[in-house]
């Protein structure tokens, strides 16, 4: 099997969209199934090329390899989680506005803006929400400061770069795209077959990802907030600072849920499979990685102060002068500080990782081929963790059962 096929009927499929672009026969769309996205393939038209599978994240890929390829240099640092960078820094915009009303800090945003604005690219894919319905994610080419700010803040719920690619391989000038893990390694995979694409595609930029929710966690949360998907008129998964609260406006209602309750204590119950068997947490082949920091005296700064790690030489000298010309203000972090700081989201990606792809290939499931060396051997409680988390995901996908996910939740703070 040579197709998407083999990664949706394994559930290998990230719902990255990045195979849409790739056929050549327009065999393969992108539809919602489940509360995520998947690949549907027209057996009458697909021939079989294998273009899609190539660029797919879901099957695994090379990710040490790669990383060493596109950032090994001499000047270049080093760190076990972190992997080869230039230099990581804590920041955020010096617009206020801009700041308060980001996921952390408002860096992604503000330094893009200075990107478009110094004429440095043409264009940035970033993913804001449909005009139709204010809840639908919709990813599209920002080309003013306007099309960036629409686009402000994590999305917290399955995102498709489905289209973005032929776009930008079918216009002039530079391009960044802005994804999670996922996403940036599909990229990298088309850049390694499509000189043309290649050409127009100027950086690649992820946030951290410690996993996904998929779109039942929405569901779920509108339901228990009395809330009509039809009558939305504002949504943003965090706003008003760091962390910041999932805000949900109508024309009756004005509701603010602290992240904590929809972020972690949902992600289990609605974490999409494939994010269970993910073991890139920093975006190993972005050319820029942006997240919180979760740590003293950072987490301290409820406005929103962001944390980046710079792989590409050609970024670090922009964001010197993006911090000279007064865009964003930023400070060196020491690498160990970073790691502390996301502790919690790495150790997902390490030990548990392994447990999970244990159990998968012990029920005889496929399960993603990396080159990256899982070197901590599962415990007896990663094991635990991992029925849990099935039993948790069964009742996520079955909305007659979600009454135990507020009595789990109970009396807890």
């Amino acid at each position: 099997m040579k197709s998407v096929r083999y990664t949706t009927q394994n559930a290998l499929c990230t719902g990255c969209g990045i195979c849409e672009d790739m056929c050549a026969k327009n065999a393969i769309s992108i539809n919602r199934s489940n509360g995520v996205n998947i690949p549907i393939v027209d057996e009458s038209t697909c021939v079989n090329c294998g273009r899609c599978l190539k660029v797919c994240p879901g099957i695994g890929g090379n990710l040490e390899n790669s990383r060493k390829q596109l950032f090994e240099i001499d000047s270049v640092k080093h760190d076990k989680l972190i992997g080869p960078y230039t230099s990581i820094y804590s920041g955020y915009s010096r617009d206020d506005e801009i700041r308060l009303h980001s996921a952390s800090g408002g860096v992604i945003s503000q330094f893009l803006i200075y990107l478009l604005e110094q004429k440095i690219i043409d264009g940035a894919v970033v993913t804001g929400f449909s005009k139709d319905d204010n809840i639908t994610p919709v990813s599209y080419i920002a080309r003013c400061k306007e099309d960036v700010l629409n686009a402000k803040s994590t999305k917290y719920c399955p995102v498709s770069l489905n289209k973005i690619g032929n776009e930008i391989a079918n216009s002039e000038g530079k391009y960044v795209i802005v994804g999670i893990p996922c996403h940036i390694q599909g990229f990298r995979k088309r850049s390694a077959i499509d000189k043309k694409f290649k050409e127009h595609l100027f950086g690649l930029f992820s946030v951290y990802c410690s996993s996904n929710r998929n779109f039942n966690a929405q569901d779920f949360l509108f339901k228990k907030y009395g809330v009509m998907k039809t009558g939305i008129s504002y949504f943003a998964y965090r706003d008003n600072g760091c962390l910041g609260n999932m805000v949900i406006n109508t024309g009756e209602k004005n509701i603010s849920v602290p992240f904590i309750n929809y972020y972690g204590r949902l992600r289990s119950f609605f974490k999409p499979h494939r994010c269970s068997l993910c073991v890139d947490h920093y975006g190993m082949l972005a050319d820029v990685s942006f997240g919180d920091l979760h740590i003293h005296p950072y987490s301290n700064d409820k406005v929103g102060i962001s944390s980046w790690i710079v792989r590409n030489p050609v970024f670090e000298e922009l964001f010197k002068k993006a911090s000279d010309e007064g865009y964003i203000k930023m400070d060196p972090l020491e690498p160990h500080v970073l790691n502390e700081s996301q502790k919690e989201m790495l150790y997902p990606k390490k030990r548990r990782v392994r447990a999970q792809m244990n159990w998968d290939r012990f029920f005889g499931h496929k399960v993603p081929e990396y080159d990256v060396v899982l070197d901590e051997k599962p415990r007896l409680k990663d094991y635990i963790t991992v029925v849990v988390a099935k039993m948790q995901a069964f009742v996520g996908r079955h909305k007659s059962l979600w009454f135990l996910i507020d009595l789990s939740n109970k009396g807890r703070k």
